[in-house]
């Protein structure tokens, strides 16, 4: 049995069936003059293979909201459980451990590595990739229309084709739960609906949790949270589940 910091890694990885619940989280930044909520007492699950999506102005919380929920930032109050790992209360060696065996991100920017091809890139969350993970690699790259960038260097590549070089390394592990922060943003809409056909393959053996100013991205997702001014203002079934799935109140955190 492989330990972690002297715990099982078994229970230090999100196994699937086991839902995100985050409770009462809120992010203040305290000044002498004045106290700014970024988030403000929220509360809500997503389930271990949900396509959840979170919408709302600039400004709204919503960026912040992911990253207290995958522990990015540290909430000034609040928790967050995946399963029956209190993750909030973790110590920060377990956390990343956690981070590690369960999480994928896909940030707005790509930071990729200049020094490694882009199927290096790819690769960079498996330690000793295996034949099999360079297939599945190259199966990504190829999905996100940019096959022939495998053996190409960041600089050789475009903005936007970096951009799903990133969207390949969150995906290439089969993370439990993978962060996306606005996927589409700097795509043109024929390549950002190629790209939202990658990730929701995502919910085949993870959950996917998608920020994005576009609603119509997260047509198809299982369950949207609405923010604005740091609160929770609105849970919701998108157009295409309504009737499918019975739509959540606010009050079903």
């Amino acid at each position: 049995m492989s330990q972690l910091n002297g715990h099982d890694s078994r229970r230090l990885s999100s196994a699937p069936g086991e839902d995100l619940r985050a409770d009462n989280l809120t992010l203040t930044y305290v000044t002498p003059r004045s106290t700014t909520y970024a988030v403000r007492d929220v509360s809500l699950s997503i389930g271990p293979r949900e396509f959840a999506g979170i919408v709302g102005p600039s400004g709204s919380g919503k960026s912040s909201l992911l990253y207290l929920m995958s522990g990015m930032r540290t909430a000034t109050s609040g928790d967050v459980h995946f399963g029956s790992f209190h993750y909030s209360a973790a110590s920060p060696s377990d956390k990343l451990d956690f981070r590690r065996a369960s999480f994928g991100f896909i940030f707005q920017q790509p930071h990729l590595i200049g020094y490694l091809s882009v199927l290096e890139n790819v690769l960079v969350p498996i330690e000793n990739p295996k034949p099999a993970d360079k297939k599945r690699a190259l199966e990504l790259l190829d999905s996100l229309g940019i096959a022939e960038l495998a053996p190409k260097f960041p600089n050789e590549c475009s903005g936007g084709e970096r951009v799903r070089a990133s969207m390949a390394r969150g995906l290439v592990h089969r993370p439990a739960w993978l962060w996306v922060d606005e996927p589409t943003a700097s795509l043109d809409s024929i390549t950002g609906k190629m790209v939202m056909d990658v990730l929701r393959g995502q919910t085949e053996h993870g959950a996917l949790v998608v920020i994005t100013h576009d609603l119509e991205i997260l047509d198809d997702a299982d369950i949207v949270f609405r923010m604005r001014d740091g609160a929770l203002t609105e849970t919701f079934a998108p157009r295409s589940r309504r009737g499918k799935k019975e739509k959540r109140s606010e009050g079903e955190h």
